[in-house]
C-alpha cells in the first residue's frame, strides 16, 4: 500500500472542477493472465500507473477513487503499520483496518477517465538514461527557466542528449527530435523512479511521451510534452 501511494500520489490533480481526478483510482486488472491490483493518478499534465498483485478477496473489487486528502491522511498513519492492512468497500465508502486504526472516508463519487486511451503504445524512439544524472542535469538547467512555464527542452542527436532551458531575464542555458517538458514534472516522475536507469519512449514533440523504470516494469508514467 505504502507503494502503491508513493509512486503515484505526485500526480493527483489539484484542479477542484475536475473533482474525479482528485484522488487515486484503485481498481482490479488483468495483465498477461495475472491479477493485478492497479493504482492510477493524473492531472492531465502527467499519469501514474502502478500494479501489484490481486490481494486475496479482491477479485470482484469495482473501481473506486480514494480523495487525495483520504491518501495523505492513510499514508502517514501506515508509516509504521504492521504487515497487513484490511480493506473493505461499500457504494460510497472505504475502510482500512490495521494495528488499532481503522480509517474510514467517502468516496469520490465520480467517473475515472479512460486512462488507458492516453498511454502511448507505438513510441519507438527509446532513450535510456542514468536517473540520478539526468534528474540532476534537469535540475541545473531549469534553475534559469521561466518560472512561469519551468520548460527544459530535450534534444537527441548522434548519440547525444543536450537538455536546455531559456528565460527572457536569462538568456538560455545548455548541460544536439527536440521535445519540451515542464521540468517540476519532470522531476516528479524521476523521482519515482527506484533504479539506476529510467527509459523513454518517444514518438514525435507533441505526443504524450511513456516513461518507464528499468528495475521495476510495474511502474509506468506518461508524461505530455510542451511546446518550447
Amino acid at each position: 500500500m505504502r507503494r502503491l501511494i508513493d509512486r503515484t500520489r505526485f500526480a493527483i490533480s489539484t484542479e477542484e472542477t475536475r473533482y474525479y481526478l482528485n484522488g487515486i483510482y484503485l481498481h482490479a486488472a488483468v495483465v498477461d493472465g495475472a491479477h493485478m491490483l492497479r493504482a492510477v493518478a493524473t492531472d492531465g499534465h502527467r499519469l501514474a500507473r502502478v500494479e501489484r498483485p490481486l490481494p486475496a478477496g479482491a477479485e470482484e473489487m469495482p473501481g473506486v477513487i480514494v480523495p487525495r486528502k483520504t491518501v495523505g491522511e492513510l499514508r502517514k498513519l501506515i508509516e509504521e503499520a504492521s504487515e497487513t492492512i484490511e480493506v473493505a468497500l461499500s457504494d460510497a465508502r472505504i475502510r482500512f483496518s490495521f494495528d488499532d486504526v481503522v480509517l474510514t472516508s467517502k468516496l469520490i463519487d465520480g467517473t475515472f477517465p479512460d486512462y488507458q486511451r492516453v498511454i502511448p503504445t507505438g513510441n519507438d524512439k527509446v532513450m535510456e538514461v542514468d536517473r540520478k544524472s539526468f534528474a540532476e542535469a534537469v535540475d541545473r538547467v531549469s534553475t534559469i527557466s521561466s518560472e512561469k512555464s519551468r520548460a527544459v527542452k530535450l534534444s537527441i542527436k548522434d548519440d547525444m542528449l543536450v537538455l536546455s532551458a531559456t528565460s527572457p531575464e536569462n538568456g538560455s542555458a545548455t548541460e544536439g527530435i527536440e521535445i519540451g517538458f515542464n521540468a517540476r514534472y519532470l522531476l516528479d516522475i524521476t523521482h519515482q523512479i527506484e533504479g539506476d536507469g529510467a527509459q523513454f519512449a518517444m514518438a514525435d514533440a507533441a505526443s504524450p511521451t511513456l516513461v518507464r523504470d528499468a528495475a521495476d516494469p510495474s511502474a509506468l508514467y506518461v508524461l505530455m510534452p510542451m511546446r518550447v
